[in-house]
Parts: C-alpha cells; sequence; structure tokens
C-alpha cells in the first residue's frame, strides 16, 4: 500500500472513517451473506450470482484496504494558518486570462475542482504553493501555459 501522506480536512477525515465503516461493518456482512445464499443454489461454476457475488467482494476489500491506507497516512489541513504564503489549505484569489477566480488548496483526495478546490498536486496546486500575495506563476500544462497573479491569500 501507499504511504504517502494524505493531506485532508478535519470534515474529510471523518467522511473517509464514515465510509470505510460502512464497508466493514456493513457492506462486508452483506456480501457474506450474497456468496452464502449464492453457494446455497448449488454449482458454482455456473452460478452467475456467485460470480457477481465474488467480485463485488473483491471490489470491495480493495476499497478497504484503500481507505485503510488513506486514513492510516492521513495528515489535518491545519486551519489555522497565516495568510503571508499560500499553503494546504488556503483560499487563493488569483487573476488569470478568464478573469478572477479562487482556489482552495486541499488534499487529492479531496479535490473537486468544479467546487473550486484543487489538489496540492495538480499543476496549478503546486505552482501556487509558497507563493505570496502579489507573486506571479506560470502554470504548466499540457493544454499549453496559464498565467495567473495572485491577488489574495486567506
Amino acid at each position: 500500500m501507499n504511504n504517502k501522506t494524505q493531506y485532508v480536512s478535519e470534515e474529510g477525515l471523518t467522511k473517509l472513517r464514515a465510509e470505510l465503516k460502512e464497508l466493514v461493518n456493513v457492506r462486508r456482512a452483506e456480501i457474506a451473506q450474497r456468496i452464502h445464499d449464492a453457494k446455497e443454489h448449488g454449482d458454482l461454476a455456473e452460478n452467475a450470482e456467485y460470480e457477481d457475488a465474488k467480485n463485488e467482494q473483491a471490489f470491495v476489500e480493495g476499497s478497504i484496504q484503500r481507505l485503510e491506507a488513506l486514513v492510516k497516512n492521513a495528515t489535518i489541513i491545519d486551519g489555522n494558518h497565516g495568510t503571508d504564503h499560500v499553503q494546504i489549505g488556503s483560499t487563493v484569489k488569483v487573476d488569470g486570462s478568464d478573469g478572477p477566480e479562487q482556489f482552495t488548496i486541499v488534499g487529492s483526495t479531496e479535490a473537486s475542482p468544479r467546487e473550486g478546490k484543487i489538489s496540492n498536486e495538480s499543476p496549478v496546486g503546486r505552482a501556487l504553493l509558497g507563493k505570496r500575495k502579489g507573486e506571479s506563476v506560470v502554470v504548466h500544462v499540457p493544454a499549453g501555459d496559464f498565467s495567473y497573479k495572485i491577488l489574495d491569500i486567506h
């Protein structure tokens, strides 16, 4: 499993733990029951329900391992950080070619570009980290380069 630090908010970690608990305590038991019921129907070689339940079991077990690793390696994003430079947890207002935009820098598990939450590992997130108000950054992406000027950090 991946032992890389995963930055998450307190709320994000709570959601990860709830999802993990649901998979371990509810989904695992449901799938075990489905497998048991399918076995009762006889020949397993031609039993589609058994195959489907086993595939779902493999998927759920993989999800459990992934979530356990995320929770184990989670580092809570400090909500009480300074505003002198961009860091994980900062909300940054920038001016770019498309006009003013606002991004919140989050860990990759919580990234949601549609909501303005970008990963610290994304090209824009990486370019903004450590920069100060008034600085300009150039973001290199396959589609071309984008320039942003940092207007505000909070």
